[in-house]
């Protein structure tokens, strides 16, 4: 934990590997939902059915791609209570976003993106900076599954944090693709079951 205070509370030190800048780069991500409720529908008879929140979240999944252009999710999984991904970062590419999963697409260009960044609030671009492309898209990711789940009255919450794992050859992302695979008929046998 660390000894310094953000809106008079002690802030978690980062879980994330502080070698890695998380701006590119293969992960296996875990996003849960507080208190591992299950809020994007249940398994029954080794399928996963979808509650409303959580086609939203397949819907915005899919749409990763076109809201993060630096950003592929070639497999994932919704669990009842958790979500599964690979996400694929590309460092090459510029980070232009163009919308939110919910909203119309904001289609700047770069002059125009560059002067809206560059108006920003300092410090909170610094912040931004260091948390990398990974966890940008992830924070818009849950930014908007939250934001559905209001505007719909449904009562719902994130866990605060989400579990990364930095993929690092062919062997793991196989072995990787293989538990998401077999996620849902391996439910009852899950840790967060």
């Amino acid at each position: 934990m660390s000894d310094e205070l953000f809106r008079n509370k002690y802030r978690n030190d980062t879980a994330r590997a502080t070698w890695h800048d998380y701006n590119g780069g293969e992960y296996f991500i875990t996003i849960c939902t507080k208190k591992r409720e299950h809020h994007f529908g249940e398994i029954f008879d080794g399928t996963m059915q979808l509650s409303a929140l959580g086609e939203y979240a397949e819907q915005c999944i899919k749409q990763i791609p076109m809201h993060n252009l630096y950003a592929q999710v070639p497999l994932f999984v919704i669990m009842p209570n958790h979500i599964h991904l690979i996400v694929m970062i590309d460092k090459n590419m510029e980070e232009i976003p163009v919308g939110t999963c919910h909203g119309a697409s904001l289609q700047m260009n770069k002059k125009s993106w560059r002067k809206t960044m560059n108006d920003k609030n300092e410090n909170m671009q610094k912040i931004a900076n260091f948390q990398g492309r990974l966890s940008t898209m992830i924070g818009g990711f849950k930014q908007s599954i939250t934001r559905y789940a209001r505007q719909h009255r449904i009562p719902f919450a994130w866990q605060t944090r989400f579990y990364d794992h930095i993929i690092r050859n062919r062997n793991e992302m196989n072995r990787i693709a293989k538990y998401i695979e077999n996620n849902v008929a391996q439910w009852e046998y899950d840790e967060l079951f």
